[in-house]
């Protein structure tokens, strides 16, 4: 069963979720799929190793052989080549490898290379969860290209708990089109619950189904709340604006590990996720 942890912006705890929800149950995984800034591994404090570096094929134009027909600006979608009067223009960081551009050129003046983009690392054999993380390189756009890479370490035989990019764009549709279950991780404030709304809506395009988990519960007003219950959507945990929790977030510790109830709390969620996505499956 895989399960991403996301929500409609940052800042709402996502990744604190994803981490002590990883460390309360026994012998699950964990993605950090937020692969622009990978930040679980903060609060893990693991020796980390390099599995897999990801890379992209790119464009090269032979001049000797092109003919400056222009198919392959014309062709390409994301303005990643430019045809001049003299020359054909190619920016790298713009391209998405599709390969099109080889494809439409008539003569073949067009050859693929390949870069890296990023890189993918997990923890040591030896670390107590099975983590894994993407780096997508600074400066580069193809953030869902490494996301599917480091998803296709993901062990299916076991529980995978994916913390996702936040937000709504396409490297949050990488993630979900990939789960069994989402959890959305939202407060009850006016920003919280707009983005709330467009995460929730991206999930049922995708047809994924959805629980919450309020975080700092006790600020704000109640509106995802009444919304929840009046839409038939499960509020899975709260996690009160606790000033230990906060403390301990401050320190980078995972609060599962100095409040052991809150241990016992994950794993029922747990639970109720298996039941509810084997619910909306048809699975018995």
């Amino acid at each position: 069963m895989k399960i991403a942890i996301a929500s409609g912006k940052g800042g709402t705890g996502k990744t604190t979720v994803a981490v002590n929800f990883a460390l309360a149950l026994e012998d699950v995984q964990l993605f950090d799929c937020d692969v622009e800034e990978p930040n679980c591994n903060l609060f893990l404090g693991f020796e980390l190793e390099p599995v897999e570096e990801v890379t992209c094929l790119f464009p090269e134009i032979n001049p000797d052989k092109c003919t400056l027909c222009g198919n392959c600006a014309d062709f390409c979608r994301y303005n990643a080549l430019a045809a001049l009067p003299k020359k054909i223009l190619l920016f790298p960081s713009l391209c998405h490898g599709c390969g099109g551009c080889s494809f439409v050129c008539p003569v073949g003046a067009v050859e693929e290379k390949s870069r890296s983009i990023g890189i993918i690392e997990k923890a040591s054999s030896d670390a107590p969860l099975k983590f894994f993380h993407g780096i997508l390189n600074i400066g580069e756009a193809m953030a869902t290209m490494v996301i599917k890479s480091l998803l296709r370490h993901i062990d299916e035989s076991k529980p995978a708990i994916i913390d996702s990019p936040p937000g709504t764009a396409c490297p949050v549709l990488a993630v979900l089109g990939f789960a069994d279950y989402c959890v959305l991780v939202t407060e009850s404030t006016p920003f919280g619950f707009h983005d709330f709304l467009l995460a929730l809506k991206v999930a049922k395009a995708l047809k994924v189904p959805v629980g919450v988990v309020l975080n700092r519960d006790g600020l704000g007003d109640s509106r995802v709340e009444d919304f929840c219950r009046d839409e038939g959507i499960p509020i899975l945990l709260r996690i009160p604006n606790d000033r230990m929790i906060a403390r301990l977030y401050s320190e980078g510790i995972p609060f599962v590990k100095e409040m052991p109830e809150w241990k016992e709390k994950f794993e029922d969620m747990f639970e109720t996720i298996k039941a509810l996505a084997f619910k909306s499956t048809g699975v018995q």
